[in-house]
């Protein structure tokens, strides 16, 4: 006998074969305005259907002094149109059972309704009508201005998401886009109206920025004609599109520290400006991350939760944007053992800038890679949102198709270089969350870089 006696648990099963999957084929038209058109039926259809709409308008377009706007704007679509008040809008979507989302990034909104496949006409007018005529009426848009208020608030009692934002704003410039939180603050949302929201559809929502997908058991044809309909009629027109200003504050290693006086655990936040979605080797990074931090097995996993138990989990990531998103790694942990662990999270990143990971762990990253690719796809807003990805940063249109192969294409030697190209230890930015008198000195033991202290409200400790 080869292997383990049936029934056998003290020995792990052996991985089986990746199983074949193919990304279905997208059939791409034009409205009679220009507008793109790409349909996507799956392989396996269900009575269900996703229209969406993809417009290049992210928060990136808000205005100087106005963070959160396109955010804003887009979550109070919901509250209405020209022609239907919030509540009728509710109950049409409701008739035929559909479900609407509306999701604002750094780059992009795109807004969606899911419903069966035989009521997408109705559902693509109901989606044209939020986008193309939304009302913002005072009533209806503050009381989505007043959610996201409260959402600002928790922010800045969350130590998460406390040691997020700090983290952004400590590494740019002043400045820069991505110094702000994608949601906006307390402040600038404060001055939001729903004239601000009417004029950033006005120049931001049109034809020239937009493309619609839909992804389903329909078809083409039949998507087409509701699309046309929908859409074929709008002529708004757009500013050019905004692009992100993104630098780094400075390049020496710093340390900030949040205090949060009494704090039993610490945020901790490290990292640099990464690079944005369109560099040639973005699947190598990808590779390389998941060595680093981004899977279970990672090796920062590994260290600081396996081998010293100081945390029940820990990520690294690199965002994708069209400017070069962050490249962060996060963790929470005991007061006493920040010094250690932030200690731990520096050499484990020196090391793979180095060095870069190794044969065996490049195999085991794109194996999983290419694995779990088609889970991601299971559902119609799924394969939407892929479309959409494609769209937003200028992917080809079989970029999917070949997915899989390229992952596996990638060599150790391709993600030696990514981790030597990308990764900068000694520009780190790093922020904890945490009892400035407890962690301060263990951090300056570290001689990491400068430690600064700062009140949980923004300033600066003298």
């Amino acid at each position: 006998m080869t292997g383990p006696a049936l029934g056998d648990r003290s020995v792990p099963p052996s991985p089986g074969p990746i199983r074949p999957y193919e990304f279905p084929d997208v059939a791409t038209t034009r409205l009679a305005n220009g507008i793109p058109l790409r349909t996507v039926v799956p392989k396996t259809p269900l009575p269900l259907v996703t229209a969406m709409v993809v417009l290049k308008a992210g928060e990136t377009a808000s205005p100087a002094g106005q963070a959160g706007l396109a955010f804003l704007t887009s979550a109070a679509l919901e509250g209405g149109t020209t022609a239907r008040s919030g509540k009728e809008l509710a109950h049409a979507l409701e008739e035929i059972g559909a479900s609407f989302g509306g999701a604002t990034g750094w780059d992009s909104t795109t807004v969606a309704v899911s419903c069966l496949a035989e009521h997408l006409p109705l559902a693509m007018g109901l989606l044209a009508e939020m986008v193309r005529s939304p009302a913002f009426e005072p009533a209806e848009f503050d009381r989505f201005k007043a959610q996201r208020l409260a959402g600002a608030r928790q922010r800045l009692m969350d130590p998460a998401t406390l040691a997020k934002d700090a983290h952004a704003r400590f590494m740019h410039r002043d400045d820069d886009t991505y110094a702000r939180p994608l949601v906006g603050t307390e402040a600038s949302l404060e001055g939001l109206s729903d004239d601000d929201a009417h004029a950033f559809v006005a120049s931001c929502y049109g034809p020239a920025v937009a493309e619609v997908v839909v992804a389903g058991d329909v078809e083409p044809s039949e998507a087409a004609a509701a699309a046309e309909e929908a859409f074929g009629s709008w002529d708004a027109a757009t500013a050019p599109v905004a692009e992100p200003r993104v630098g780094l504050r400075g390049r020496e290693r710093v340390v900030h520290v949040v205090d949060r006086p009494g704090a039993v655990q610490s945020e901790i936040r490290t990292g640099h400006p990464g690079v944005a979605r369109s560099v040639p080797d973005y699947l190598a990074v990808q590779v390389m991350n998941l060595t680093l931090g981004g899977s279970f097995s990672s090796r920062l996993n590994l260290n600081l939760r396996e081998r010293n138990g100081f945390t029940y989990g820990v990520r690294s990531g690199f965002a994708a944007r069209r400017g070069p998103g962050p490249f962060s790694v996060s963790t929470a942990v005991e007061t006493k053992v920040t010094g250690a662990a932030t200690g731990e999270i520096l050499r484990e990143i020196e090391s793979i800038a180095a060095d870069g990971p190794t044969a065996e762990e490049v195999l085991s990253a794109v194996s999983y890679l290419a694995g779990v690719f088609p889970l991601r796809l299971e559902t119609t807003g799924q394969l939407a949102s892929r479309i959409a990805e494609m769209i937003v940063h200028d992917l080809p249109e079989d970029y999917y198709r070949s997915y899989r192969d390229r992952v596996r294409q990638v060599a150790p030697e391709e993600a030696v270089q990514a981790a030597r190209r990308h990764l900068r230890p000694d520009e780190l930015c790093t922020v904890v969350v945490g009892d400035a008198t407890a962690v301060a000195p263990q951090l300056e033991a570290l001689g990491a870089g400068e430690v600064v202290v700062h009140e949980s409200s923004g300033g600066r400790r003298p």
